[in-house]
């Protein structure tokens, strides 16, 4: 048996692929049962995101065959439409993928955290519906390791590479609490949208979002805990907003410096952290002539996002030198364990052979006969049951000329010098 990786990501397929052979939570379990049930199938686990689906099996060696046609026909499609986007790897390789893919660094944002949150996820999904086994179990505690030394030894996640991020990231240098900031989002796009997210989990102790259409604010602000208005309203929502964070689709400014002089006014010049995200720009660029104002365009933050994203890419070089190290640590123990049914035969038959030269020699002194004797022949008998055999299949090796056998008996046969601890 082997351990298998089999999927589809970002980089092999587009969303209307992804989108067809993404498995829903209320799918997940079924699927597992599935799987299980495929006659070739010991352990298996499912991970399943917007930009991948990957499949986790102990199988067969090239089981990829089987495990895509059981992919195509779940998902009611043909397995040769998935020919052209899938991949697989086995053994060591697909160790290093799902590690790769914990850490962030086979990511569309390099270094983003949230997929180890998703494979942590779909480990206990495969844990609760008797998917894993002793392998994939130790390779998930394994891999689970790793990311947790390459999110605390490097610093892969640090710096902000997307434009909503690097927004909230700038903002947090001028507020160091954002539980004490009131923050104004204009617009209700994907990357406002974003930036919402960022600043409820950094706990924004007030959020409002302006936009043209009242309703897609409201539901942006529902699902962020803030509120909406429409944007005849900014001018008295700027006098309280610490935060401006703007991208809309409008060819004019919304924001101009005499709105921004009279809201700093009313604020008794507070300071506004602004960014601009929008092309053309939603903020008059003479706003960032006022003293009390912070504004950045979004060519800042992409001179910021170019830099992180440079910082990234060094620490993903260091995150892959411990995924190597990961990636071998776990291959050693799983040949460690692969010799561990051959201990257990070669340790059953030195016990039965011991049973029977004891169950001999103890009926012999029953009868009377001399000990010394008794025990001579015993370790005598005993020796040559345990050598006969070796004995039988070097000889026979030596005749066929198989010096690696001759060698490797030599290794494991003959005992050096006992070692000492240190040499362990």
């Amino acid at each position: 048996m082997t351990l298998l990786a089999l999927g589809i990501n970002h980089r092999t397929a587009a969303i209307d692929m992804r989108e067809r052979v993404a498995f829903s939570p209320a799918q997940i379990e079924s699927a597992l049962t599935q799987l299980r049930a495929l006659p070739d199938v010991r352990e298996a686990a499912v991970l399943s995101t917007c930009n991948r689906t990957e499949l986790y099996c102990i199988t067969v060696d090239e089981g990829e065959r089987q495990l895509l046609e059981w992919l195509g026909a779940f998902h009611g499609m043909p397995a040769e439409e998935l020919l052209n986007c899938a991949y697989h790897y086995h053994e060591g390789e697909a160790a290093k993928h799902l590690m790769r893919v914990a850490a962030g660094l086979d990511s569309m944002v390099l270094g983003e955290p949230q997929i180890l949150g998703q494979l942590k996820d779909a480990y206990q999904i495969a844990r609760q519906h008797a998917g894993l086994g002793s392998e994939l179990e130790r390779l998930f505690q394994q891999t689970f390791s790793v990311a947790k030394q390459v999110r605390s030894e490097t610093s892969i996640g640090e710096n902000p590479v997307s434009v909503a991020y690097a927004a909230v990231s700038l903002a947090s240098r001028i507020f160091d609490d954002f539980g004490r900031a009131r923050a104004l989002l204009i617009g209700a796009g994907e990357t406002v949208e974003l930036v919402a997210r960022h600043l409820r989990e950094a706990g924004i102790m007030g959020l409002t979002v302006a936009n043209r259409t009242l309703a897609r604010a409201q539901a942006l602000a529902d699902e962020c805990g803030g509120r909406a208005i429409e944007l005849s309203a900014i001018p008295q929502a700027l006098e309280q907003a610490d935060i401006v964070i703007a991208s809309t689709a409008s060819e004019l400014p919304i924001l101009g410096k005499g709105m921004v002089e009279r809201a700093l006014k009313v604020r008794r010049h507070r300071p506004i952290f602004m960014v601009d995200i929008a092309v053309p720009r939603d903020i008059e660029p003479e706003v960032g002539d006022l003293a009390d104002v912070f504004l950045y365009s979004v060519d800042d933050l992409q001179q910021v996002i170019a830099e992180n994203r440079r910082h990234r890419e060094v620490a993903a070089r260091q995150a892959e030198a411990l995924i190597d190290t990961g990636v071998e640590h776990w291959l050693h123990e799983r040949r460690v364990r692969g010799a561990g049914d051959l201990i257990r035969r070669y340790r059953q038959h030195g016990e039965a052979l011991r049973r029977d030269s004891e169950a001999e020699a103890l009926a012999q002194l029953a009868r009377g006969e001399d000990p010394e004797t008794v025990i001579k022949r015993l370790s005598h008998q005993l020796a040559n049951k345990l050598m006969h055999g070796p004995t039988l299949r070097l000889r026979e090796a030596s005749g066929q000329s198989r010096h690696d056998i001759i060698q490797a008996a030599d290794n494991l046969l003959i005992e050096g010098p006992a070692k000492t601890q240190d040499s362990v």
